[in-house]
């Protein structure tokens, strides 16, 4: 009677032990987890620096080619503009352009440019080219304020379009 009061307490210790073991390792496996989550965030943070650097690189030689770094295009609003410019306007309808008739637009679009974005990033002399190989009736225009004026429609600066218009003559300074 005697070896089972003692076998009671030896397995009890074995089953404890096993347990004891068993939590042990898992604990050591759990902290190896934090400690890579910890590398991992450390080399995450480490590359957000890096990146938040090379972005404001990019701004500041963007803003030093002419470039606003916070600007931001609004989307076109037609009310917006036809009551700054008191008529109504159409998205991307070049002839909001001063200087800028519907034959000139018809050459544009034939020439790949349908949008105020298009004229904006187009070069005055790749205009001058337009309007030379059409012909001597629209080579006598003077496209020097079209891209700009482009890129203000583009922009949705309105009223600063319109009070620029008010001093051009013909869309020339």
């Amino acid at each position: 009677m005697n070896a089972p009061c003692i076998l009671i307490p030896v397995i009890t210790g074995l089953i404890c032990a096993l347990l004891g073991y068993l939590l042990g390792k898992s604990a050591a496996s759990g902290n190896h987890n934090s400690k890579q989550l910890q590398i991992d965030l450390d080399n995450c943070r480490s590359k957000s620096a890096t990146l938040t650097a090379e972005l404001d690189a990019l701004k500041r030689q963007g803003s030093s080619l002419g470039f606003a770094a916070t600007s931001i295009i609004e989307p076109f609003n037609a009310e917006l503009a036809a009551s700054v410019l008191g008529r109504k306007i159409t998205e991307n309808d070049l002839k909001i352009i001063e200087g800028i008739g519907p034959k000139i637009e018809e050459l544009f679009n034939t020439s790949g440019i349908f949008s105020w974005k298009a004229l904006s990033e187009t070069s005055v002399d790749r205009c001058n080219e337009i309007l030379h190989k059409a012909g001597e009736r629209f080579a006598m225009h003077n496209p020097t304020t079209w891209p700009r004026q482009a890129r203000m429609a583009y922009e949705g600066k309105w009223q600063e379009l319109k009070e620029w218009q008010d001093k051009l003559d013909g869309g020339r300074e």
